[in-house]
């Protein structure tokens, strides 16, 4: 019985085994006898009454469409695209100013202690071979009077240059920039340090403004408005591409940048004046014939140069500026108050004021042209989704300049402004900055002594 029931087992194994095989078999046979009847049919019928054959929908194509994230959007909204961007251009400025001194300058740790006749020599020694080290196109020469100008930028005032390598970070590459342009020196980036210490409101006693010291007249006939509304001699864009073209002129008189930088300074009259006395071809051949402030100022101009270049070889750091260093531009063709803007967005008028020092009365006078507005670049885009309304309070802040009795009026005003000590500052420093007198300073701040004021201490300052 058990046999019986192991071949009935057996024979249905096989039954089964046998018709699977079978069955595969015959679908091996049915697809390929389908394939040779489509290729068949695929003969037969003519081009013009073939149907179109649908192709299979995959998965893929049914898959709902997702936003696509890249490297570039990483699905921010545009103002965060605003802050990584100005985020980035920092970090870019800060390591670009970093690379600079560690790539391009030489290091040396000597350290000269000392005040007698041999420390001088061996500091005069260093001196020298740092500056012929710059390897520069305007000859660097170095002297006790170079010297001179080297120990009161890097021993007498180290907090003004500290604040200058601050400000550098925000002018040189837009000056550089020019200088390249133009096909010049890029030490003449130091002009700017000596006329105004980086500082676009600086007024010189005789009226020159701006980081180059314009002159009105000069600074007209290089293309800069000046007027009751605009000062383009302190807008560092416009006045850096004036001043090149009037350093590329000068350079085309004398064939000299030194007697161009001396003539920068008195004009080229004077310089004229100065060869045809001396018969010297160069500045250091003429230097007793200059008018006496123009011969400190090549060798302000070379000391300038040093300070900026070894400022770590004397220990000097730089304080960070208030200045954004991420900046933006945008294009007004409508008269607007800058008081617009800072009730509206995100910056606020001392900001403004600082990005966009040209306009005196804070009115952009769109009327006929358009003008630039300089904002930083984490806020261009909260600007341009604001423009509307920022446009639209035109009446409630232009309304008292609409007159012109009261534009003269408010011409007339003083302006009153604000400025923070910093460590090593003094009253004469920030006079000297602000365009006024030591003595205004006091009595606009209640100071009895010039002598003790504190760091962190605010002083009003009408101008």
């Amino acid at each position: 019985m058990k046999r019986l029931l192991t071949l009935l087992l057996f024979a249905a194994l096989v039954t089964d085994t046998a018709f699977a095989a079978d069955g595969l078999f015959n679908r091996k046979k049915e697809r390929k006898r389908k394939r040779k009847t489509e290729q068949v049919e695929a003969v037969k019928v003519p081009a013009d009454e073939k149907k179109p054959i649908v192709e299979p929908v995959t998965v893929q194509d049914t898959v709902v469409e997702k936003p696509v994230i890249n490297d570039l959007t990483l699905n921010l909204s545009p103002a965060q695209v605003d802050s990584l961007i100005a985020e980035w251009h920092e970090l870019r400025q800060e390591i670009q100013y970093d690379e600079y001194f560690r790539h391009y300058i030489l290091s040396d740790s000597l350290q000269i202690i000392g005040k007698d006749s041999v420390a001088d020599r061996q500091r005069d020694t260093l001196y020298a071979r740092r500056l012929k080290n710059l390897v520069s196109t305007i000859p660097l020469a170095y002297n006790y009077i170079v010297r001179g100008h080297i120990n009161r930028y890097v021993d007498t005032a180290p907090g003004t240059m500290s604040r200058i390598l601050g400000l550098s970070q925000v002018y040189f590459p837009l000056i550089e920039n020019e200088l390249m342009a133009a096909d010049m020196p890029i030490e003449l980036r130091a002009l700017p340090i000596i006329e105004s210490a980086l500082q676009v409101n600086a007024v010189s006693r005789a009226g020159a403004v701006g980081l180059w010291q314009f002159m009105p007249s000069t600074g007209k006939s290089y293309g800069l408005e000046v007027n009751t509304l605009v000062d383009e001699r302190r807008d560092p864009i416009r006045s850096t591409k004036a001043a090149i073209r009037f350093m590329k002129d000068l350079y085309r008189i004398f064939g000299d940048w030194t007697l161009a930088i001396a003539a920068y300074n008195c004009g080229p009259g004077n310089v004229n004046k100065a060869i045809a006395r001396s018969g010297g071809k160069s500045f250091w051949q003429i230097y007793y014939y200059l008018p006496r402030e123009t011969r400190g100022y090549v060798p302000a101009f070379i000391a300038a140069t040093y300070a900026y270049n070894y400022h770590r070889e004397h220990n000097i750091e730089m304080t960070r500026t208030p200045i954004p260093l991420a900046l933006d531009t945008i294009h007004v063709n409508r008269v607007m108050h800058l008081e617009q803007i800072a009730s509206t967005i995100d910056v606020d008028m001392e900001t403004l004021r600082l990005l966009n020092p040209q306009y005196r009365m804070d009115i952009i006078p769109a009327s006929t042209k358009p003008y630039t507005l300089i904002l930083p670049q984490r806020h261009v885009n909260q600007y341009i989704e604001h423009e509307a309304e920022i446009m639209a309070k035109d009446s409630t802040y232009l309304k008292e300049y609409l007159n012109p009795v009261n534009l003269d009026k408010k011409r007339l005003e003083k302006r009153t402004t604000y400025h923070r000590i910093k460590r090593g500052e003094t009253l004469g420093g920030i006079a000297r900055r602000y365009g006024v007198t030591v003595n205004q300073l006091m009595r606009w701040n209640g100071i009895k002594n010039a002598g003790r004021i504190r760091e962190g201490q605010r002083l009003r300052i009408e101008k």
